[in-house]
């Protein structure tokens, strides 16, 4: 997720501002200088058809289709809206020797991250081979990630090109910058995401061609990168040190984090919001990697590259057992649930966070099942106010996180909260939640406060409201009778 640490008092909105119809004026200047403008007036909906970044028939035969659907006029205005949010302004299609080359923005900030940009297109895949120009464009972000993890596997973010400085909060960061990196947090979960993306690509299309020599040595790459980072043989070449007041923005004991015993699972420095963890053996990004990996090892058979199938097998036959030994812990009031972090020396971080991979999100990205009584009751606790970052306010419940402080409900842990639930009143009180915190802009943003969602964090931030579309999506396909309920 994007860095955006100063933005929670200077993007606020006041409810006067709203209602005045001033909406785009009052962003644009609430915006900081290091945060790319609005690019078209968000208060009109959509960007004029002439100036969407990409427009594809299939995905606009969706809209139609879906809206007819939806009774409410908010709920589907806010689907037209969000839905193609990603293709409309974040998307910037070319071509790089001779092949598609697809940079993905995160919105207001002008920077590519790994994971953003794989969980932002991932709900187009399967209209991918309705429309071969939106395959290109899916297969150009293969590409351009595969090409970031040649740069630097260790990176969150990436330029435009190897001659951009990097992000402005990160030029005096003390770690091995290299050319065309915006950001260099080591998170596991963004390597996790773009095997996500590229085995997602192949189901969709049953196209290899994006699996070359180069791609071949990013996903060397991934397990070494995955290897050195599980620490059995010392730090590893990463570390990361950032000048700065807040603690969660570096990396404490020179940059290498906390102390955590080498017992088989990834360490992460840092969280899918951007922060440093407190204990670096990050559960949920290492559930995603046992994921991953399983995914990398079927895609490698498949383009019969048994040696980087047997690397991922050997490599799970280490982290596998290890999160299950080291990751479950019993709670007082949950009984034996997941840990949110750990040390592999008994200590424990119970809390859950808004960015997924978050322990709420397993189920949506593969990692257990829905039914799974372990997840089922880990996520009784993450919706109690046993999780220090659930709050309940006057505007809705949810997740938030340390990245916007407290009292700031995350739209996407709502959404997350209603792609995972089983409980029909549930999902309709989630989307109900979602269509009346939008601040009268239609649009999803990272927080609100819990109180009043004038106050809120990020205009434009394209992963929210894909995901958003992706829920009224998978609604009007398996539960239409839901998108009747909402009144």
């Amino acid at each position: 997720m994007a860095d955006k640490s100063n933005l929670l008092s200077s993007a606020h909105l006041t409810r006067r501002a709203v209602l005045r119809g001033g909406l785009a004026a009052s962003l644009a200047a609430a915006l900081p200088k290091r945060v790319a403008a609005l690019p078209w007036n968000i208060s009109r909906g959509r960007p004029a058809p002439a100036d969407r970044k990409f427009s594809s028939p299939a995905i606009e035969e969706v809209i139609a289709r879906v809206k007819k659907q939806i009774p409410d006029p908010v709920l589907a205005k806010m689907f037209e809206r969000c839905f193609p949010n990603t293709l409309d302004t974040t998307v910037f299609p070319g071509t790089y020797d001779g092949h598609p080359d697809t940079f993905v923005i995160t919105g207001d900030i002008d920077a590519m991250w790994q994971r953003d940009s794989s969980a932002q297109v991932h709900p187009y895949l399967s209209y991918a081979k309705q429309d071969a120009r939106l395959a290109r464009l899916l297969q150009g972000v293969v590409r351009r990630q595969v090409r970031n993890i040649l740069i630097d596997p260790y990176a969150n973010a990436f330029m435009r090109g190897p001659s951009d400085p990097p992000l402005s909060w990160a030029v005096h960061d003390r770690t091995d910058m290299k050319p065309g990196v915006g950001e260099r947090k080591w998170e596991v979960d963004s390597l996790c995401y773009t095997i996500r993306l590229a085995h997602g690509y192949w189901q969709a299309t049953g196209d290899t061609s994006p699996f070359d020599a180069q791609w071949k040595d990013a996903a060397q790459a991934i397990v070494r990168t995955f290897r050195q980072q599980q620490r059995l043989a010392g730090h590893g070449p990463y570390s990361f040190q950032r000048l700065t007041t807040n603690p969660l923005d570096t990396v404490p004991l020179g940059g290498y984090g906390n102390p955590a015993r080498p017992v088989g699972m990834i360490f992460s420095m840092f969280r899918p919001s951007d922060d440093c963890c407190t204990y670096p053996l990050f559960v949920p990004a290492n559930l995603f990697a046992i994921r991953a990996l399983t995914e990398l090892q079927e895609l490698a058979s498949e383009v019969s590259v048994h040696r980087l199938a047997n690397d991922c097998e050997t490599l799970l036959r280490t982290v596998r057992p290890a999160v299950q030994q080291y990751a479950r812990v019993q709670h007082q009031s949950f009984g034996e649930i997941w840990s949110y972090e750990v040390d592999g020396y008994g200590n424990h971080n119970f809390m859950d966070d808004a960015g997924a991979p978050s322990l709420l999100s397993l189920p949506y990205l593969g990692c257990c099942d829905v039914q799974d009584p372990l997840y089922q009751r880990t996520r009784k606790f993450v919706l109690s106010k046993a999780n220090p970052y659930f709050f309940e306010g006057s505007a809705a419940k949810g997740v938030g996180s340390p990245h916007a402080g407290l009292g700031y409900i995350w739209p996407m842990a709502i959404i997350m909260r209603a792609l995972t639930s089983t409980d029909d009143r549930e999902i309709v009180q989630c989307v109900q939640w979602l269509r009346d915190t939008t601040a009268g802009t239609d649009f999803m943003h990272e927080s609100f406060d819990e109180n009043n969602p004038a106050k809120f964090t990020r205009a434009w931030f394209a992963w929210a409201n894909t995901l958003f579309g992706e829920l009224i999506l998978q609604l009007a396909n398996s539960k239409p009778a839901l998108l009747r309920q909402i009144s």
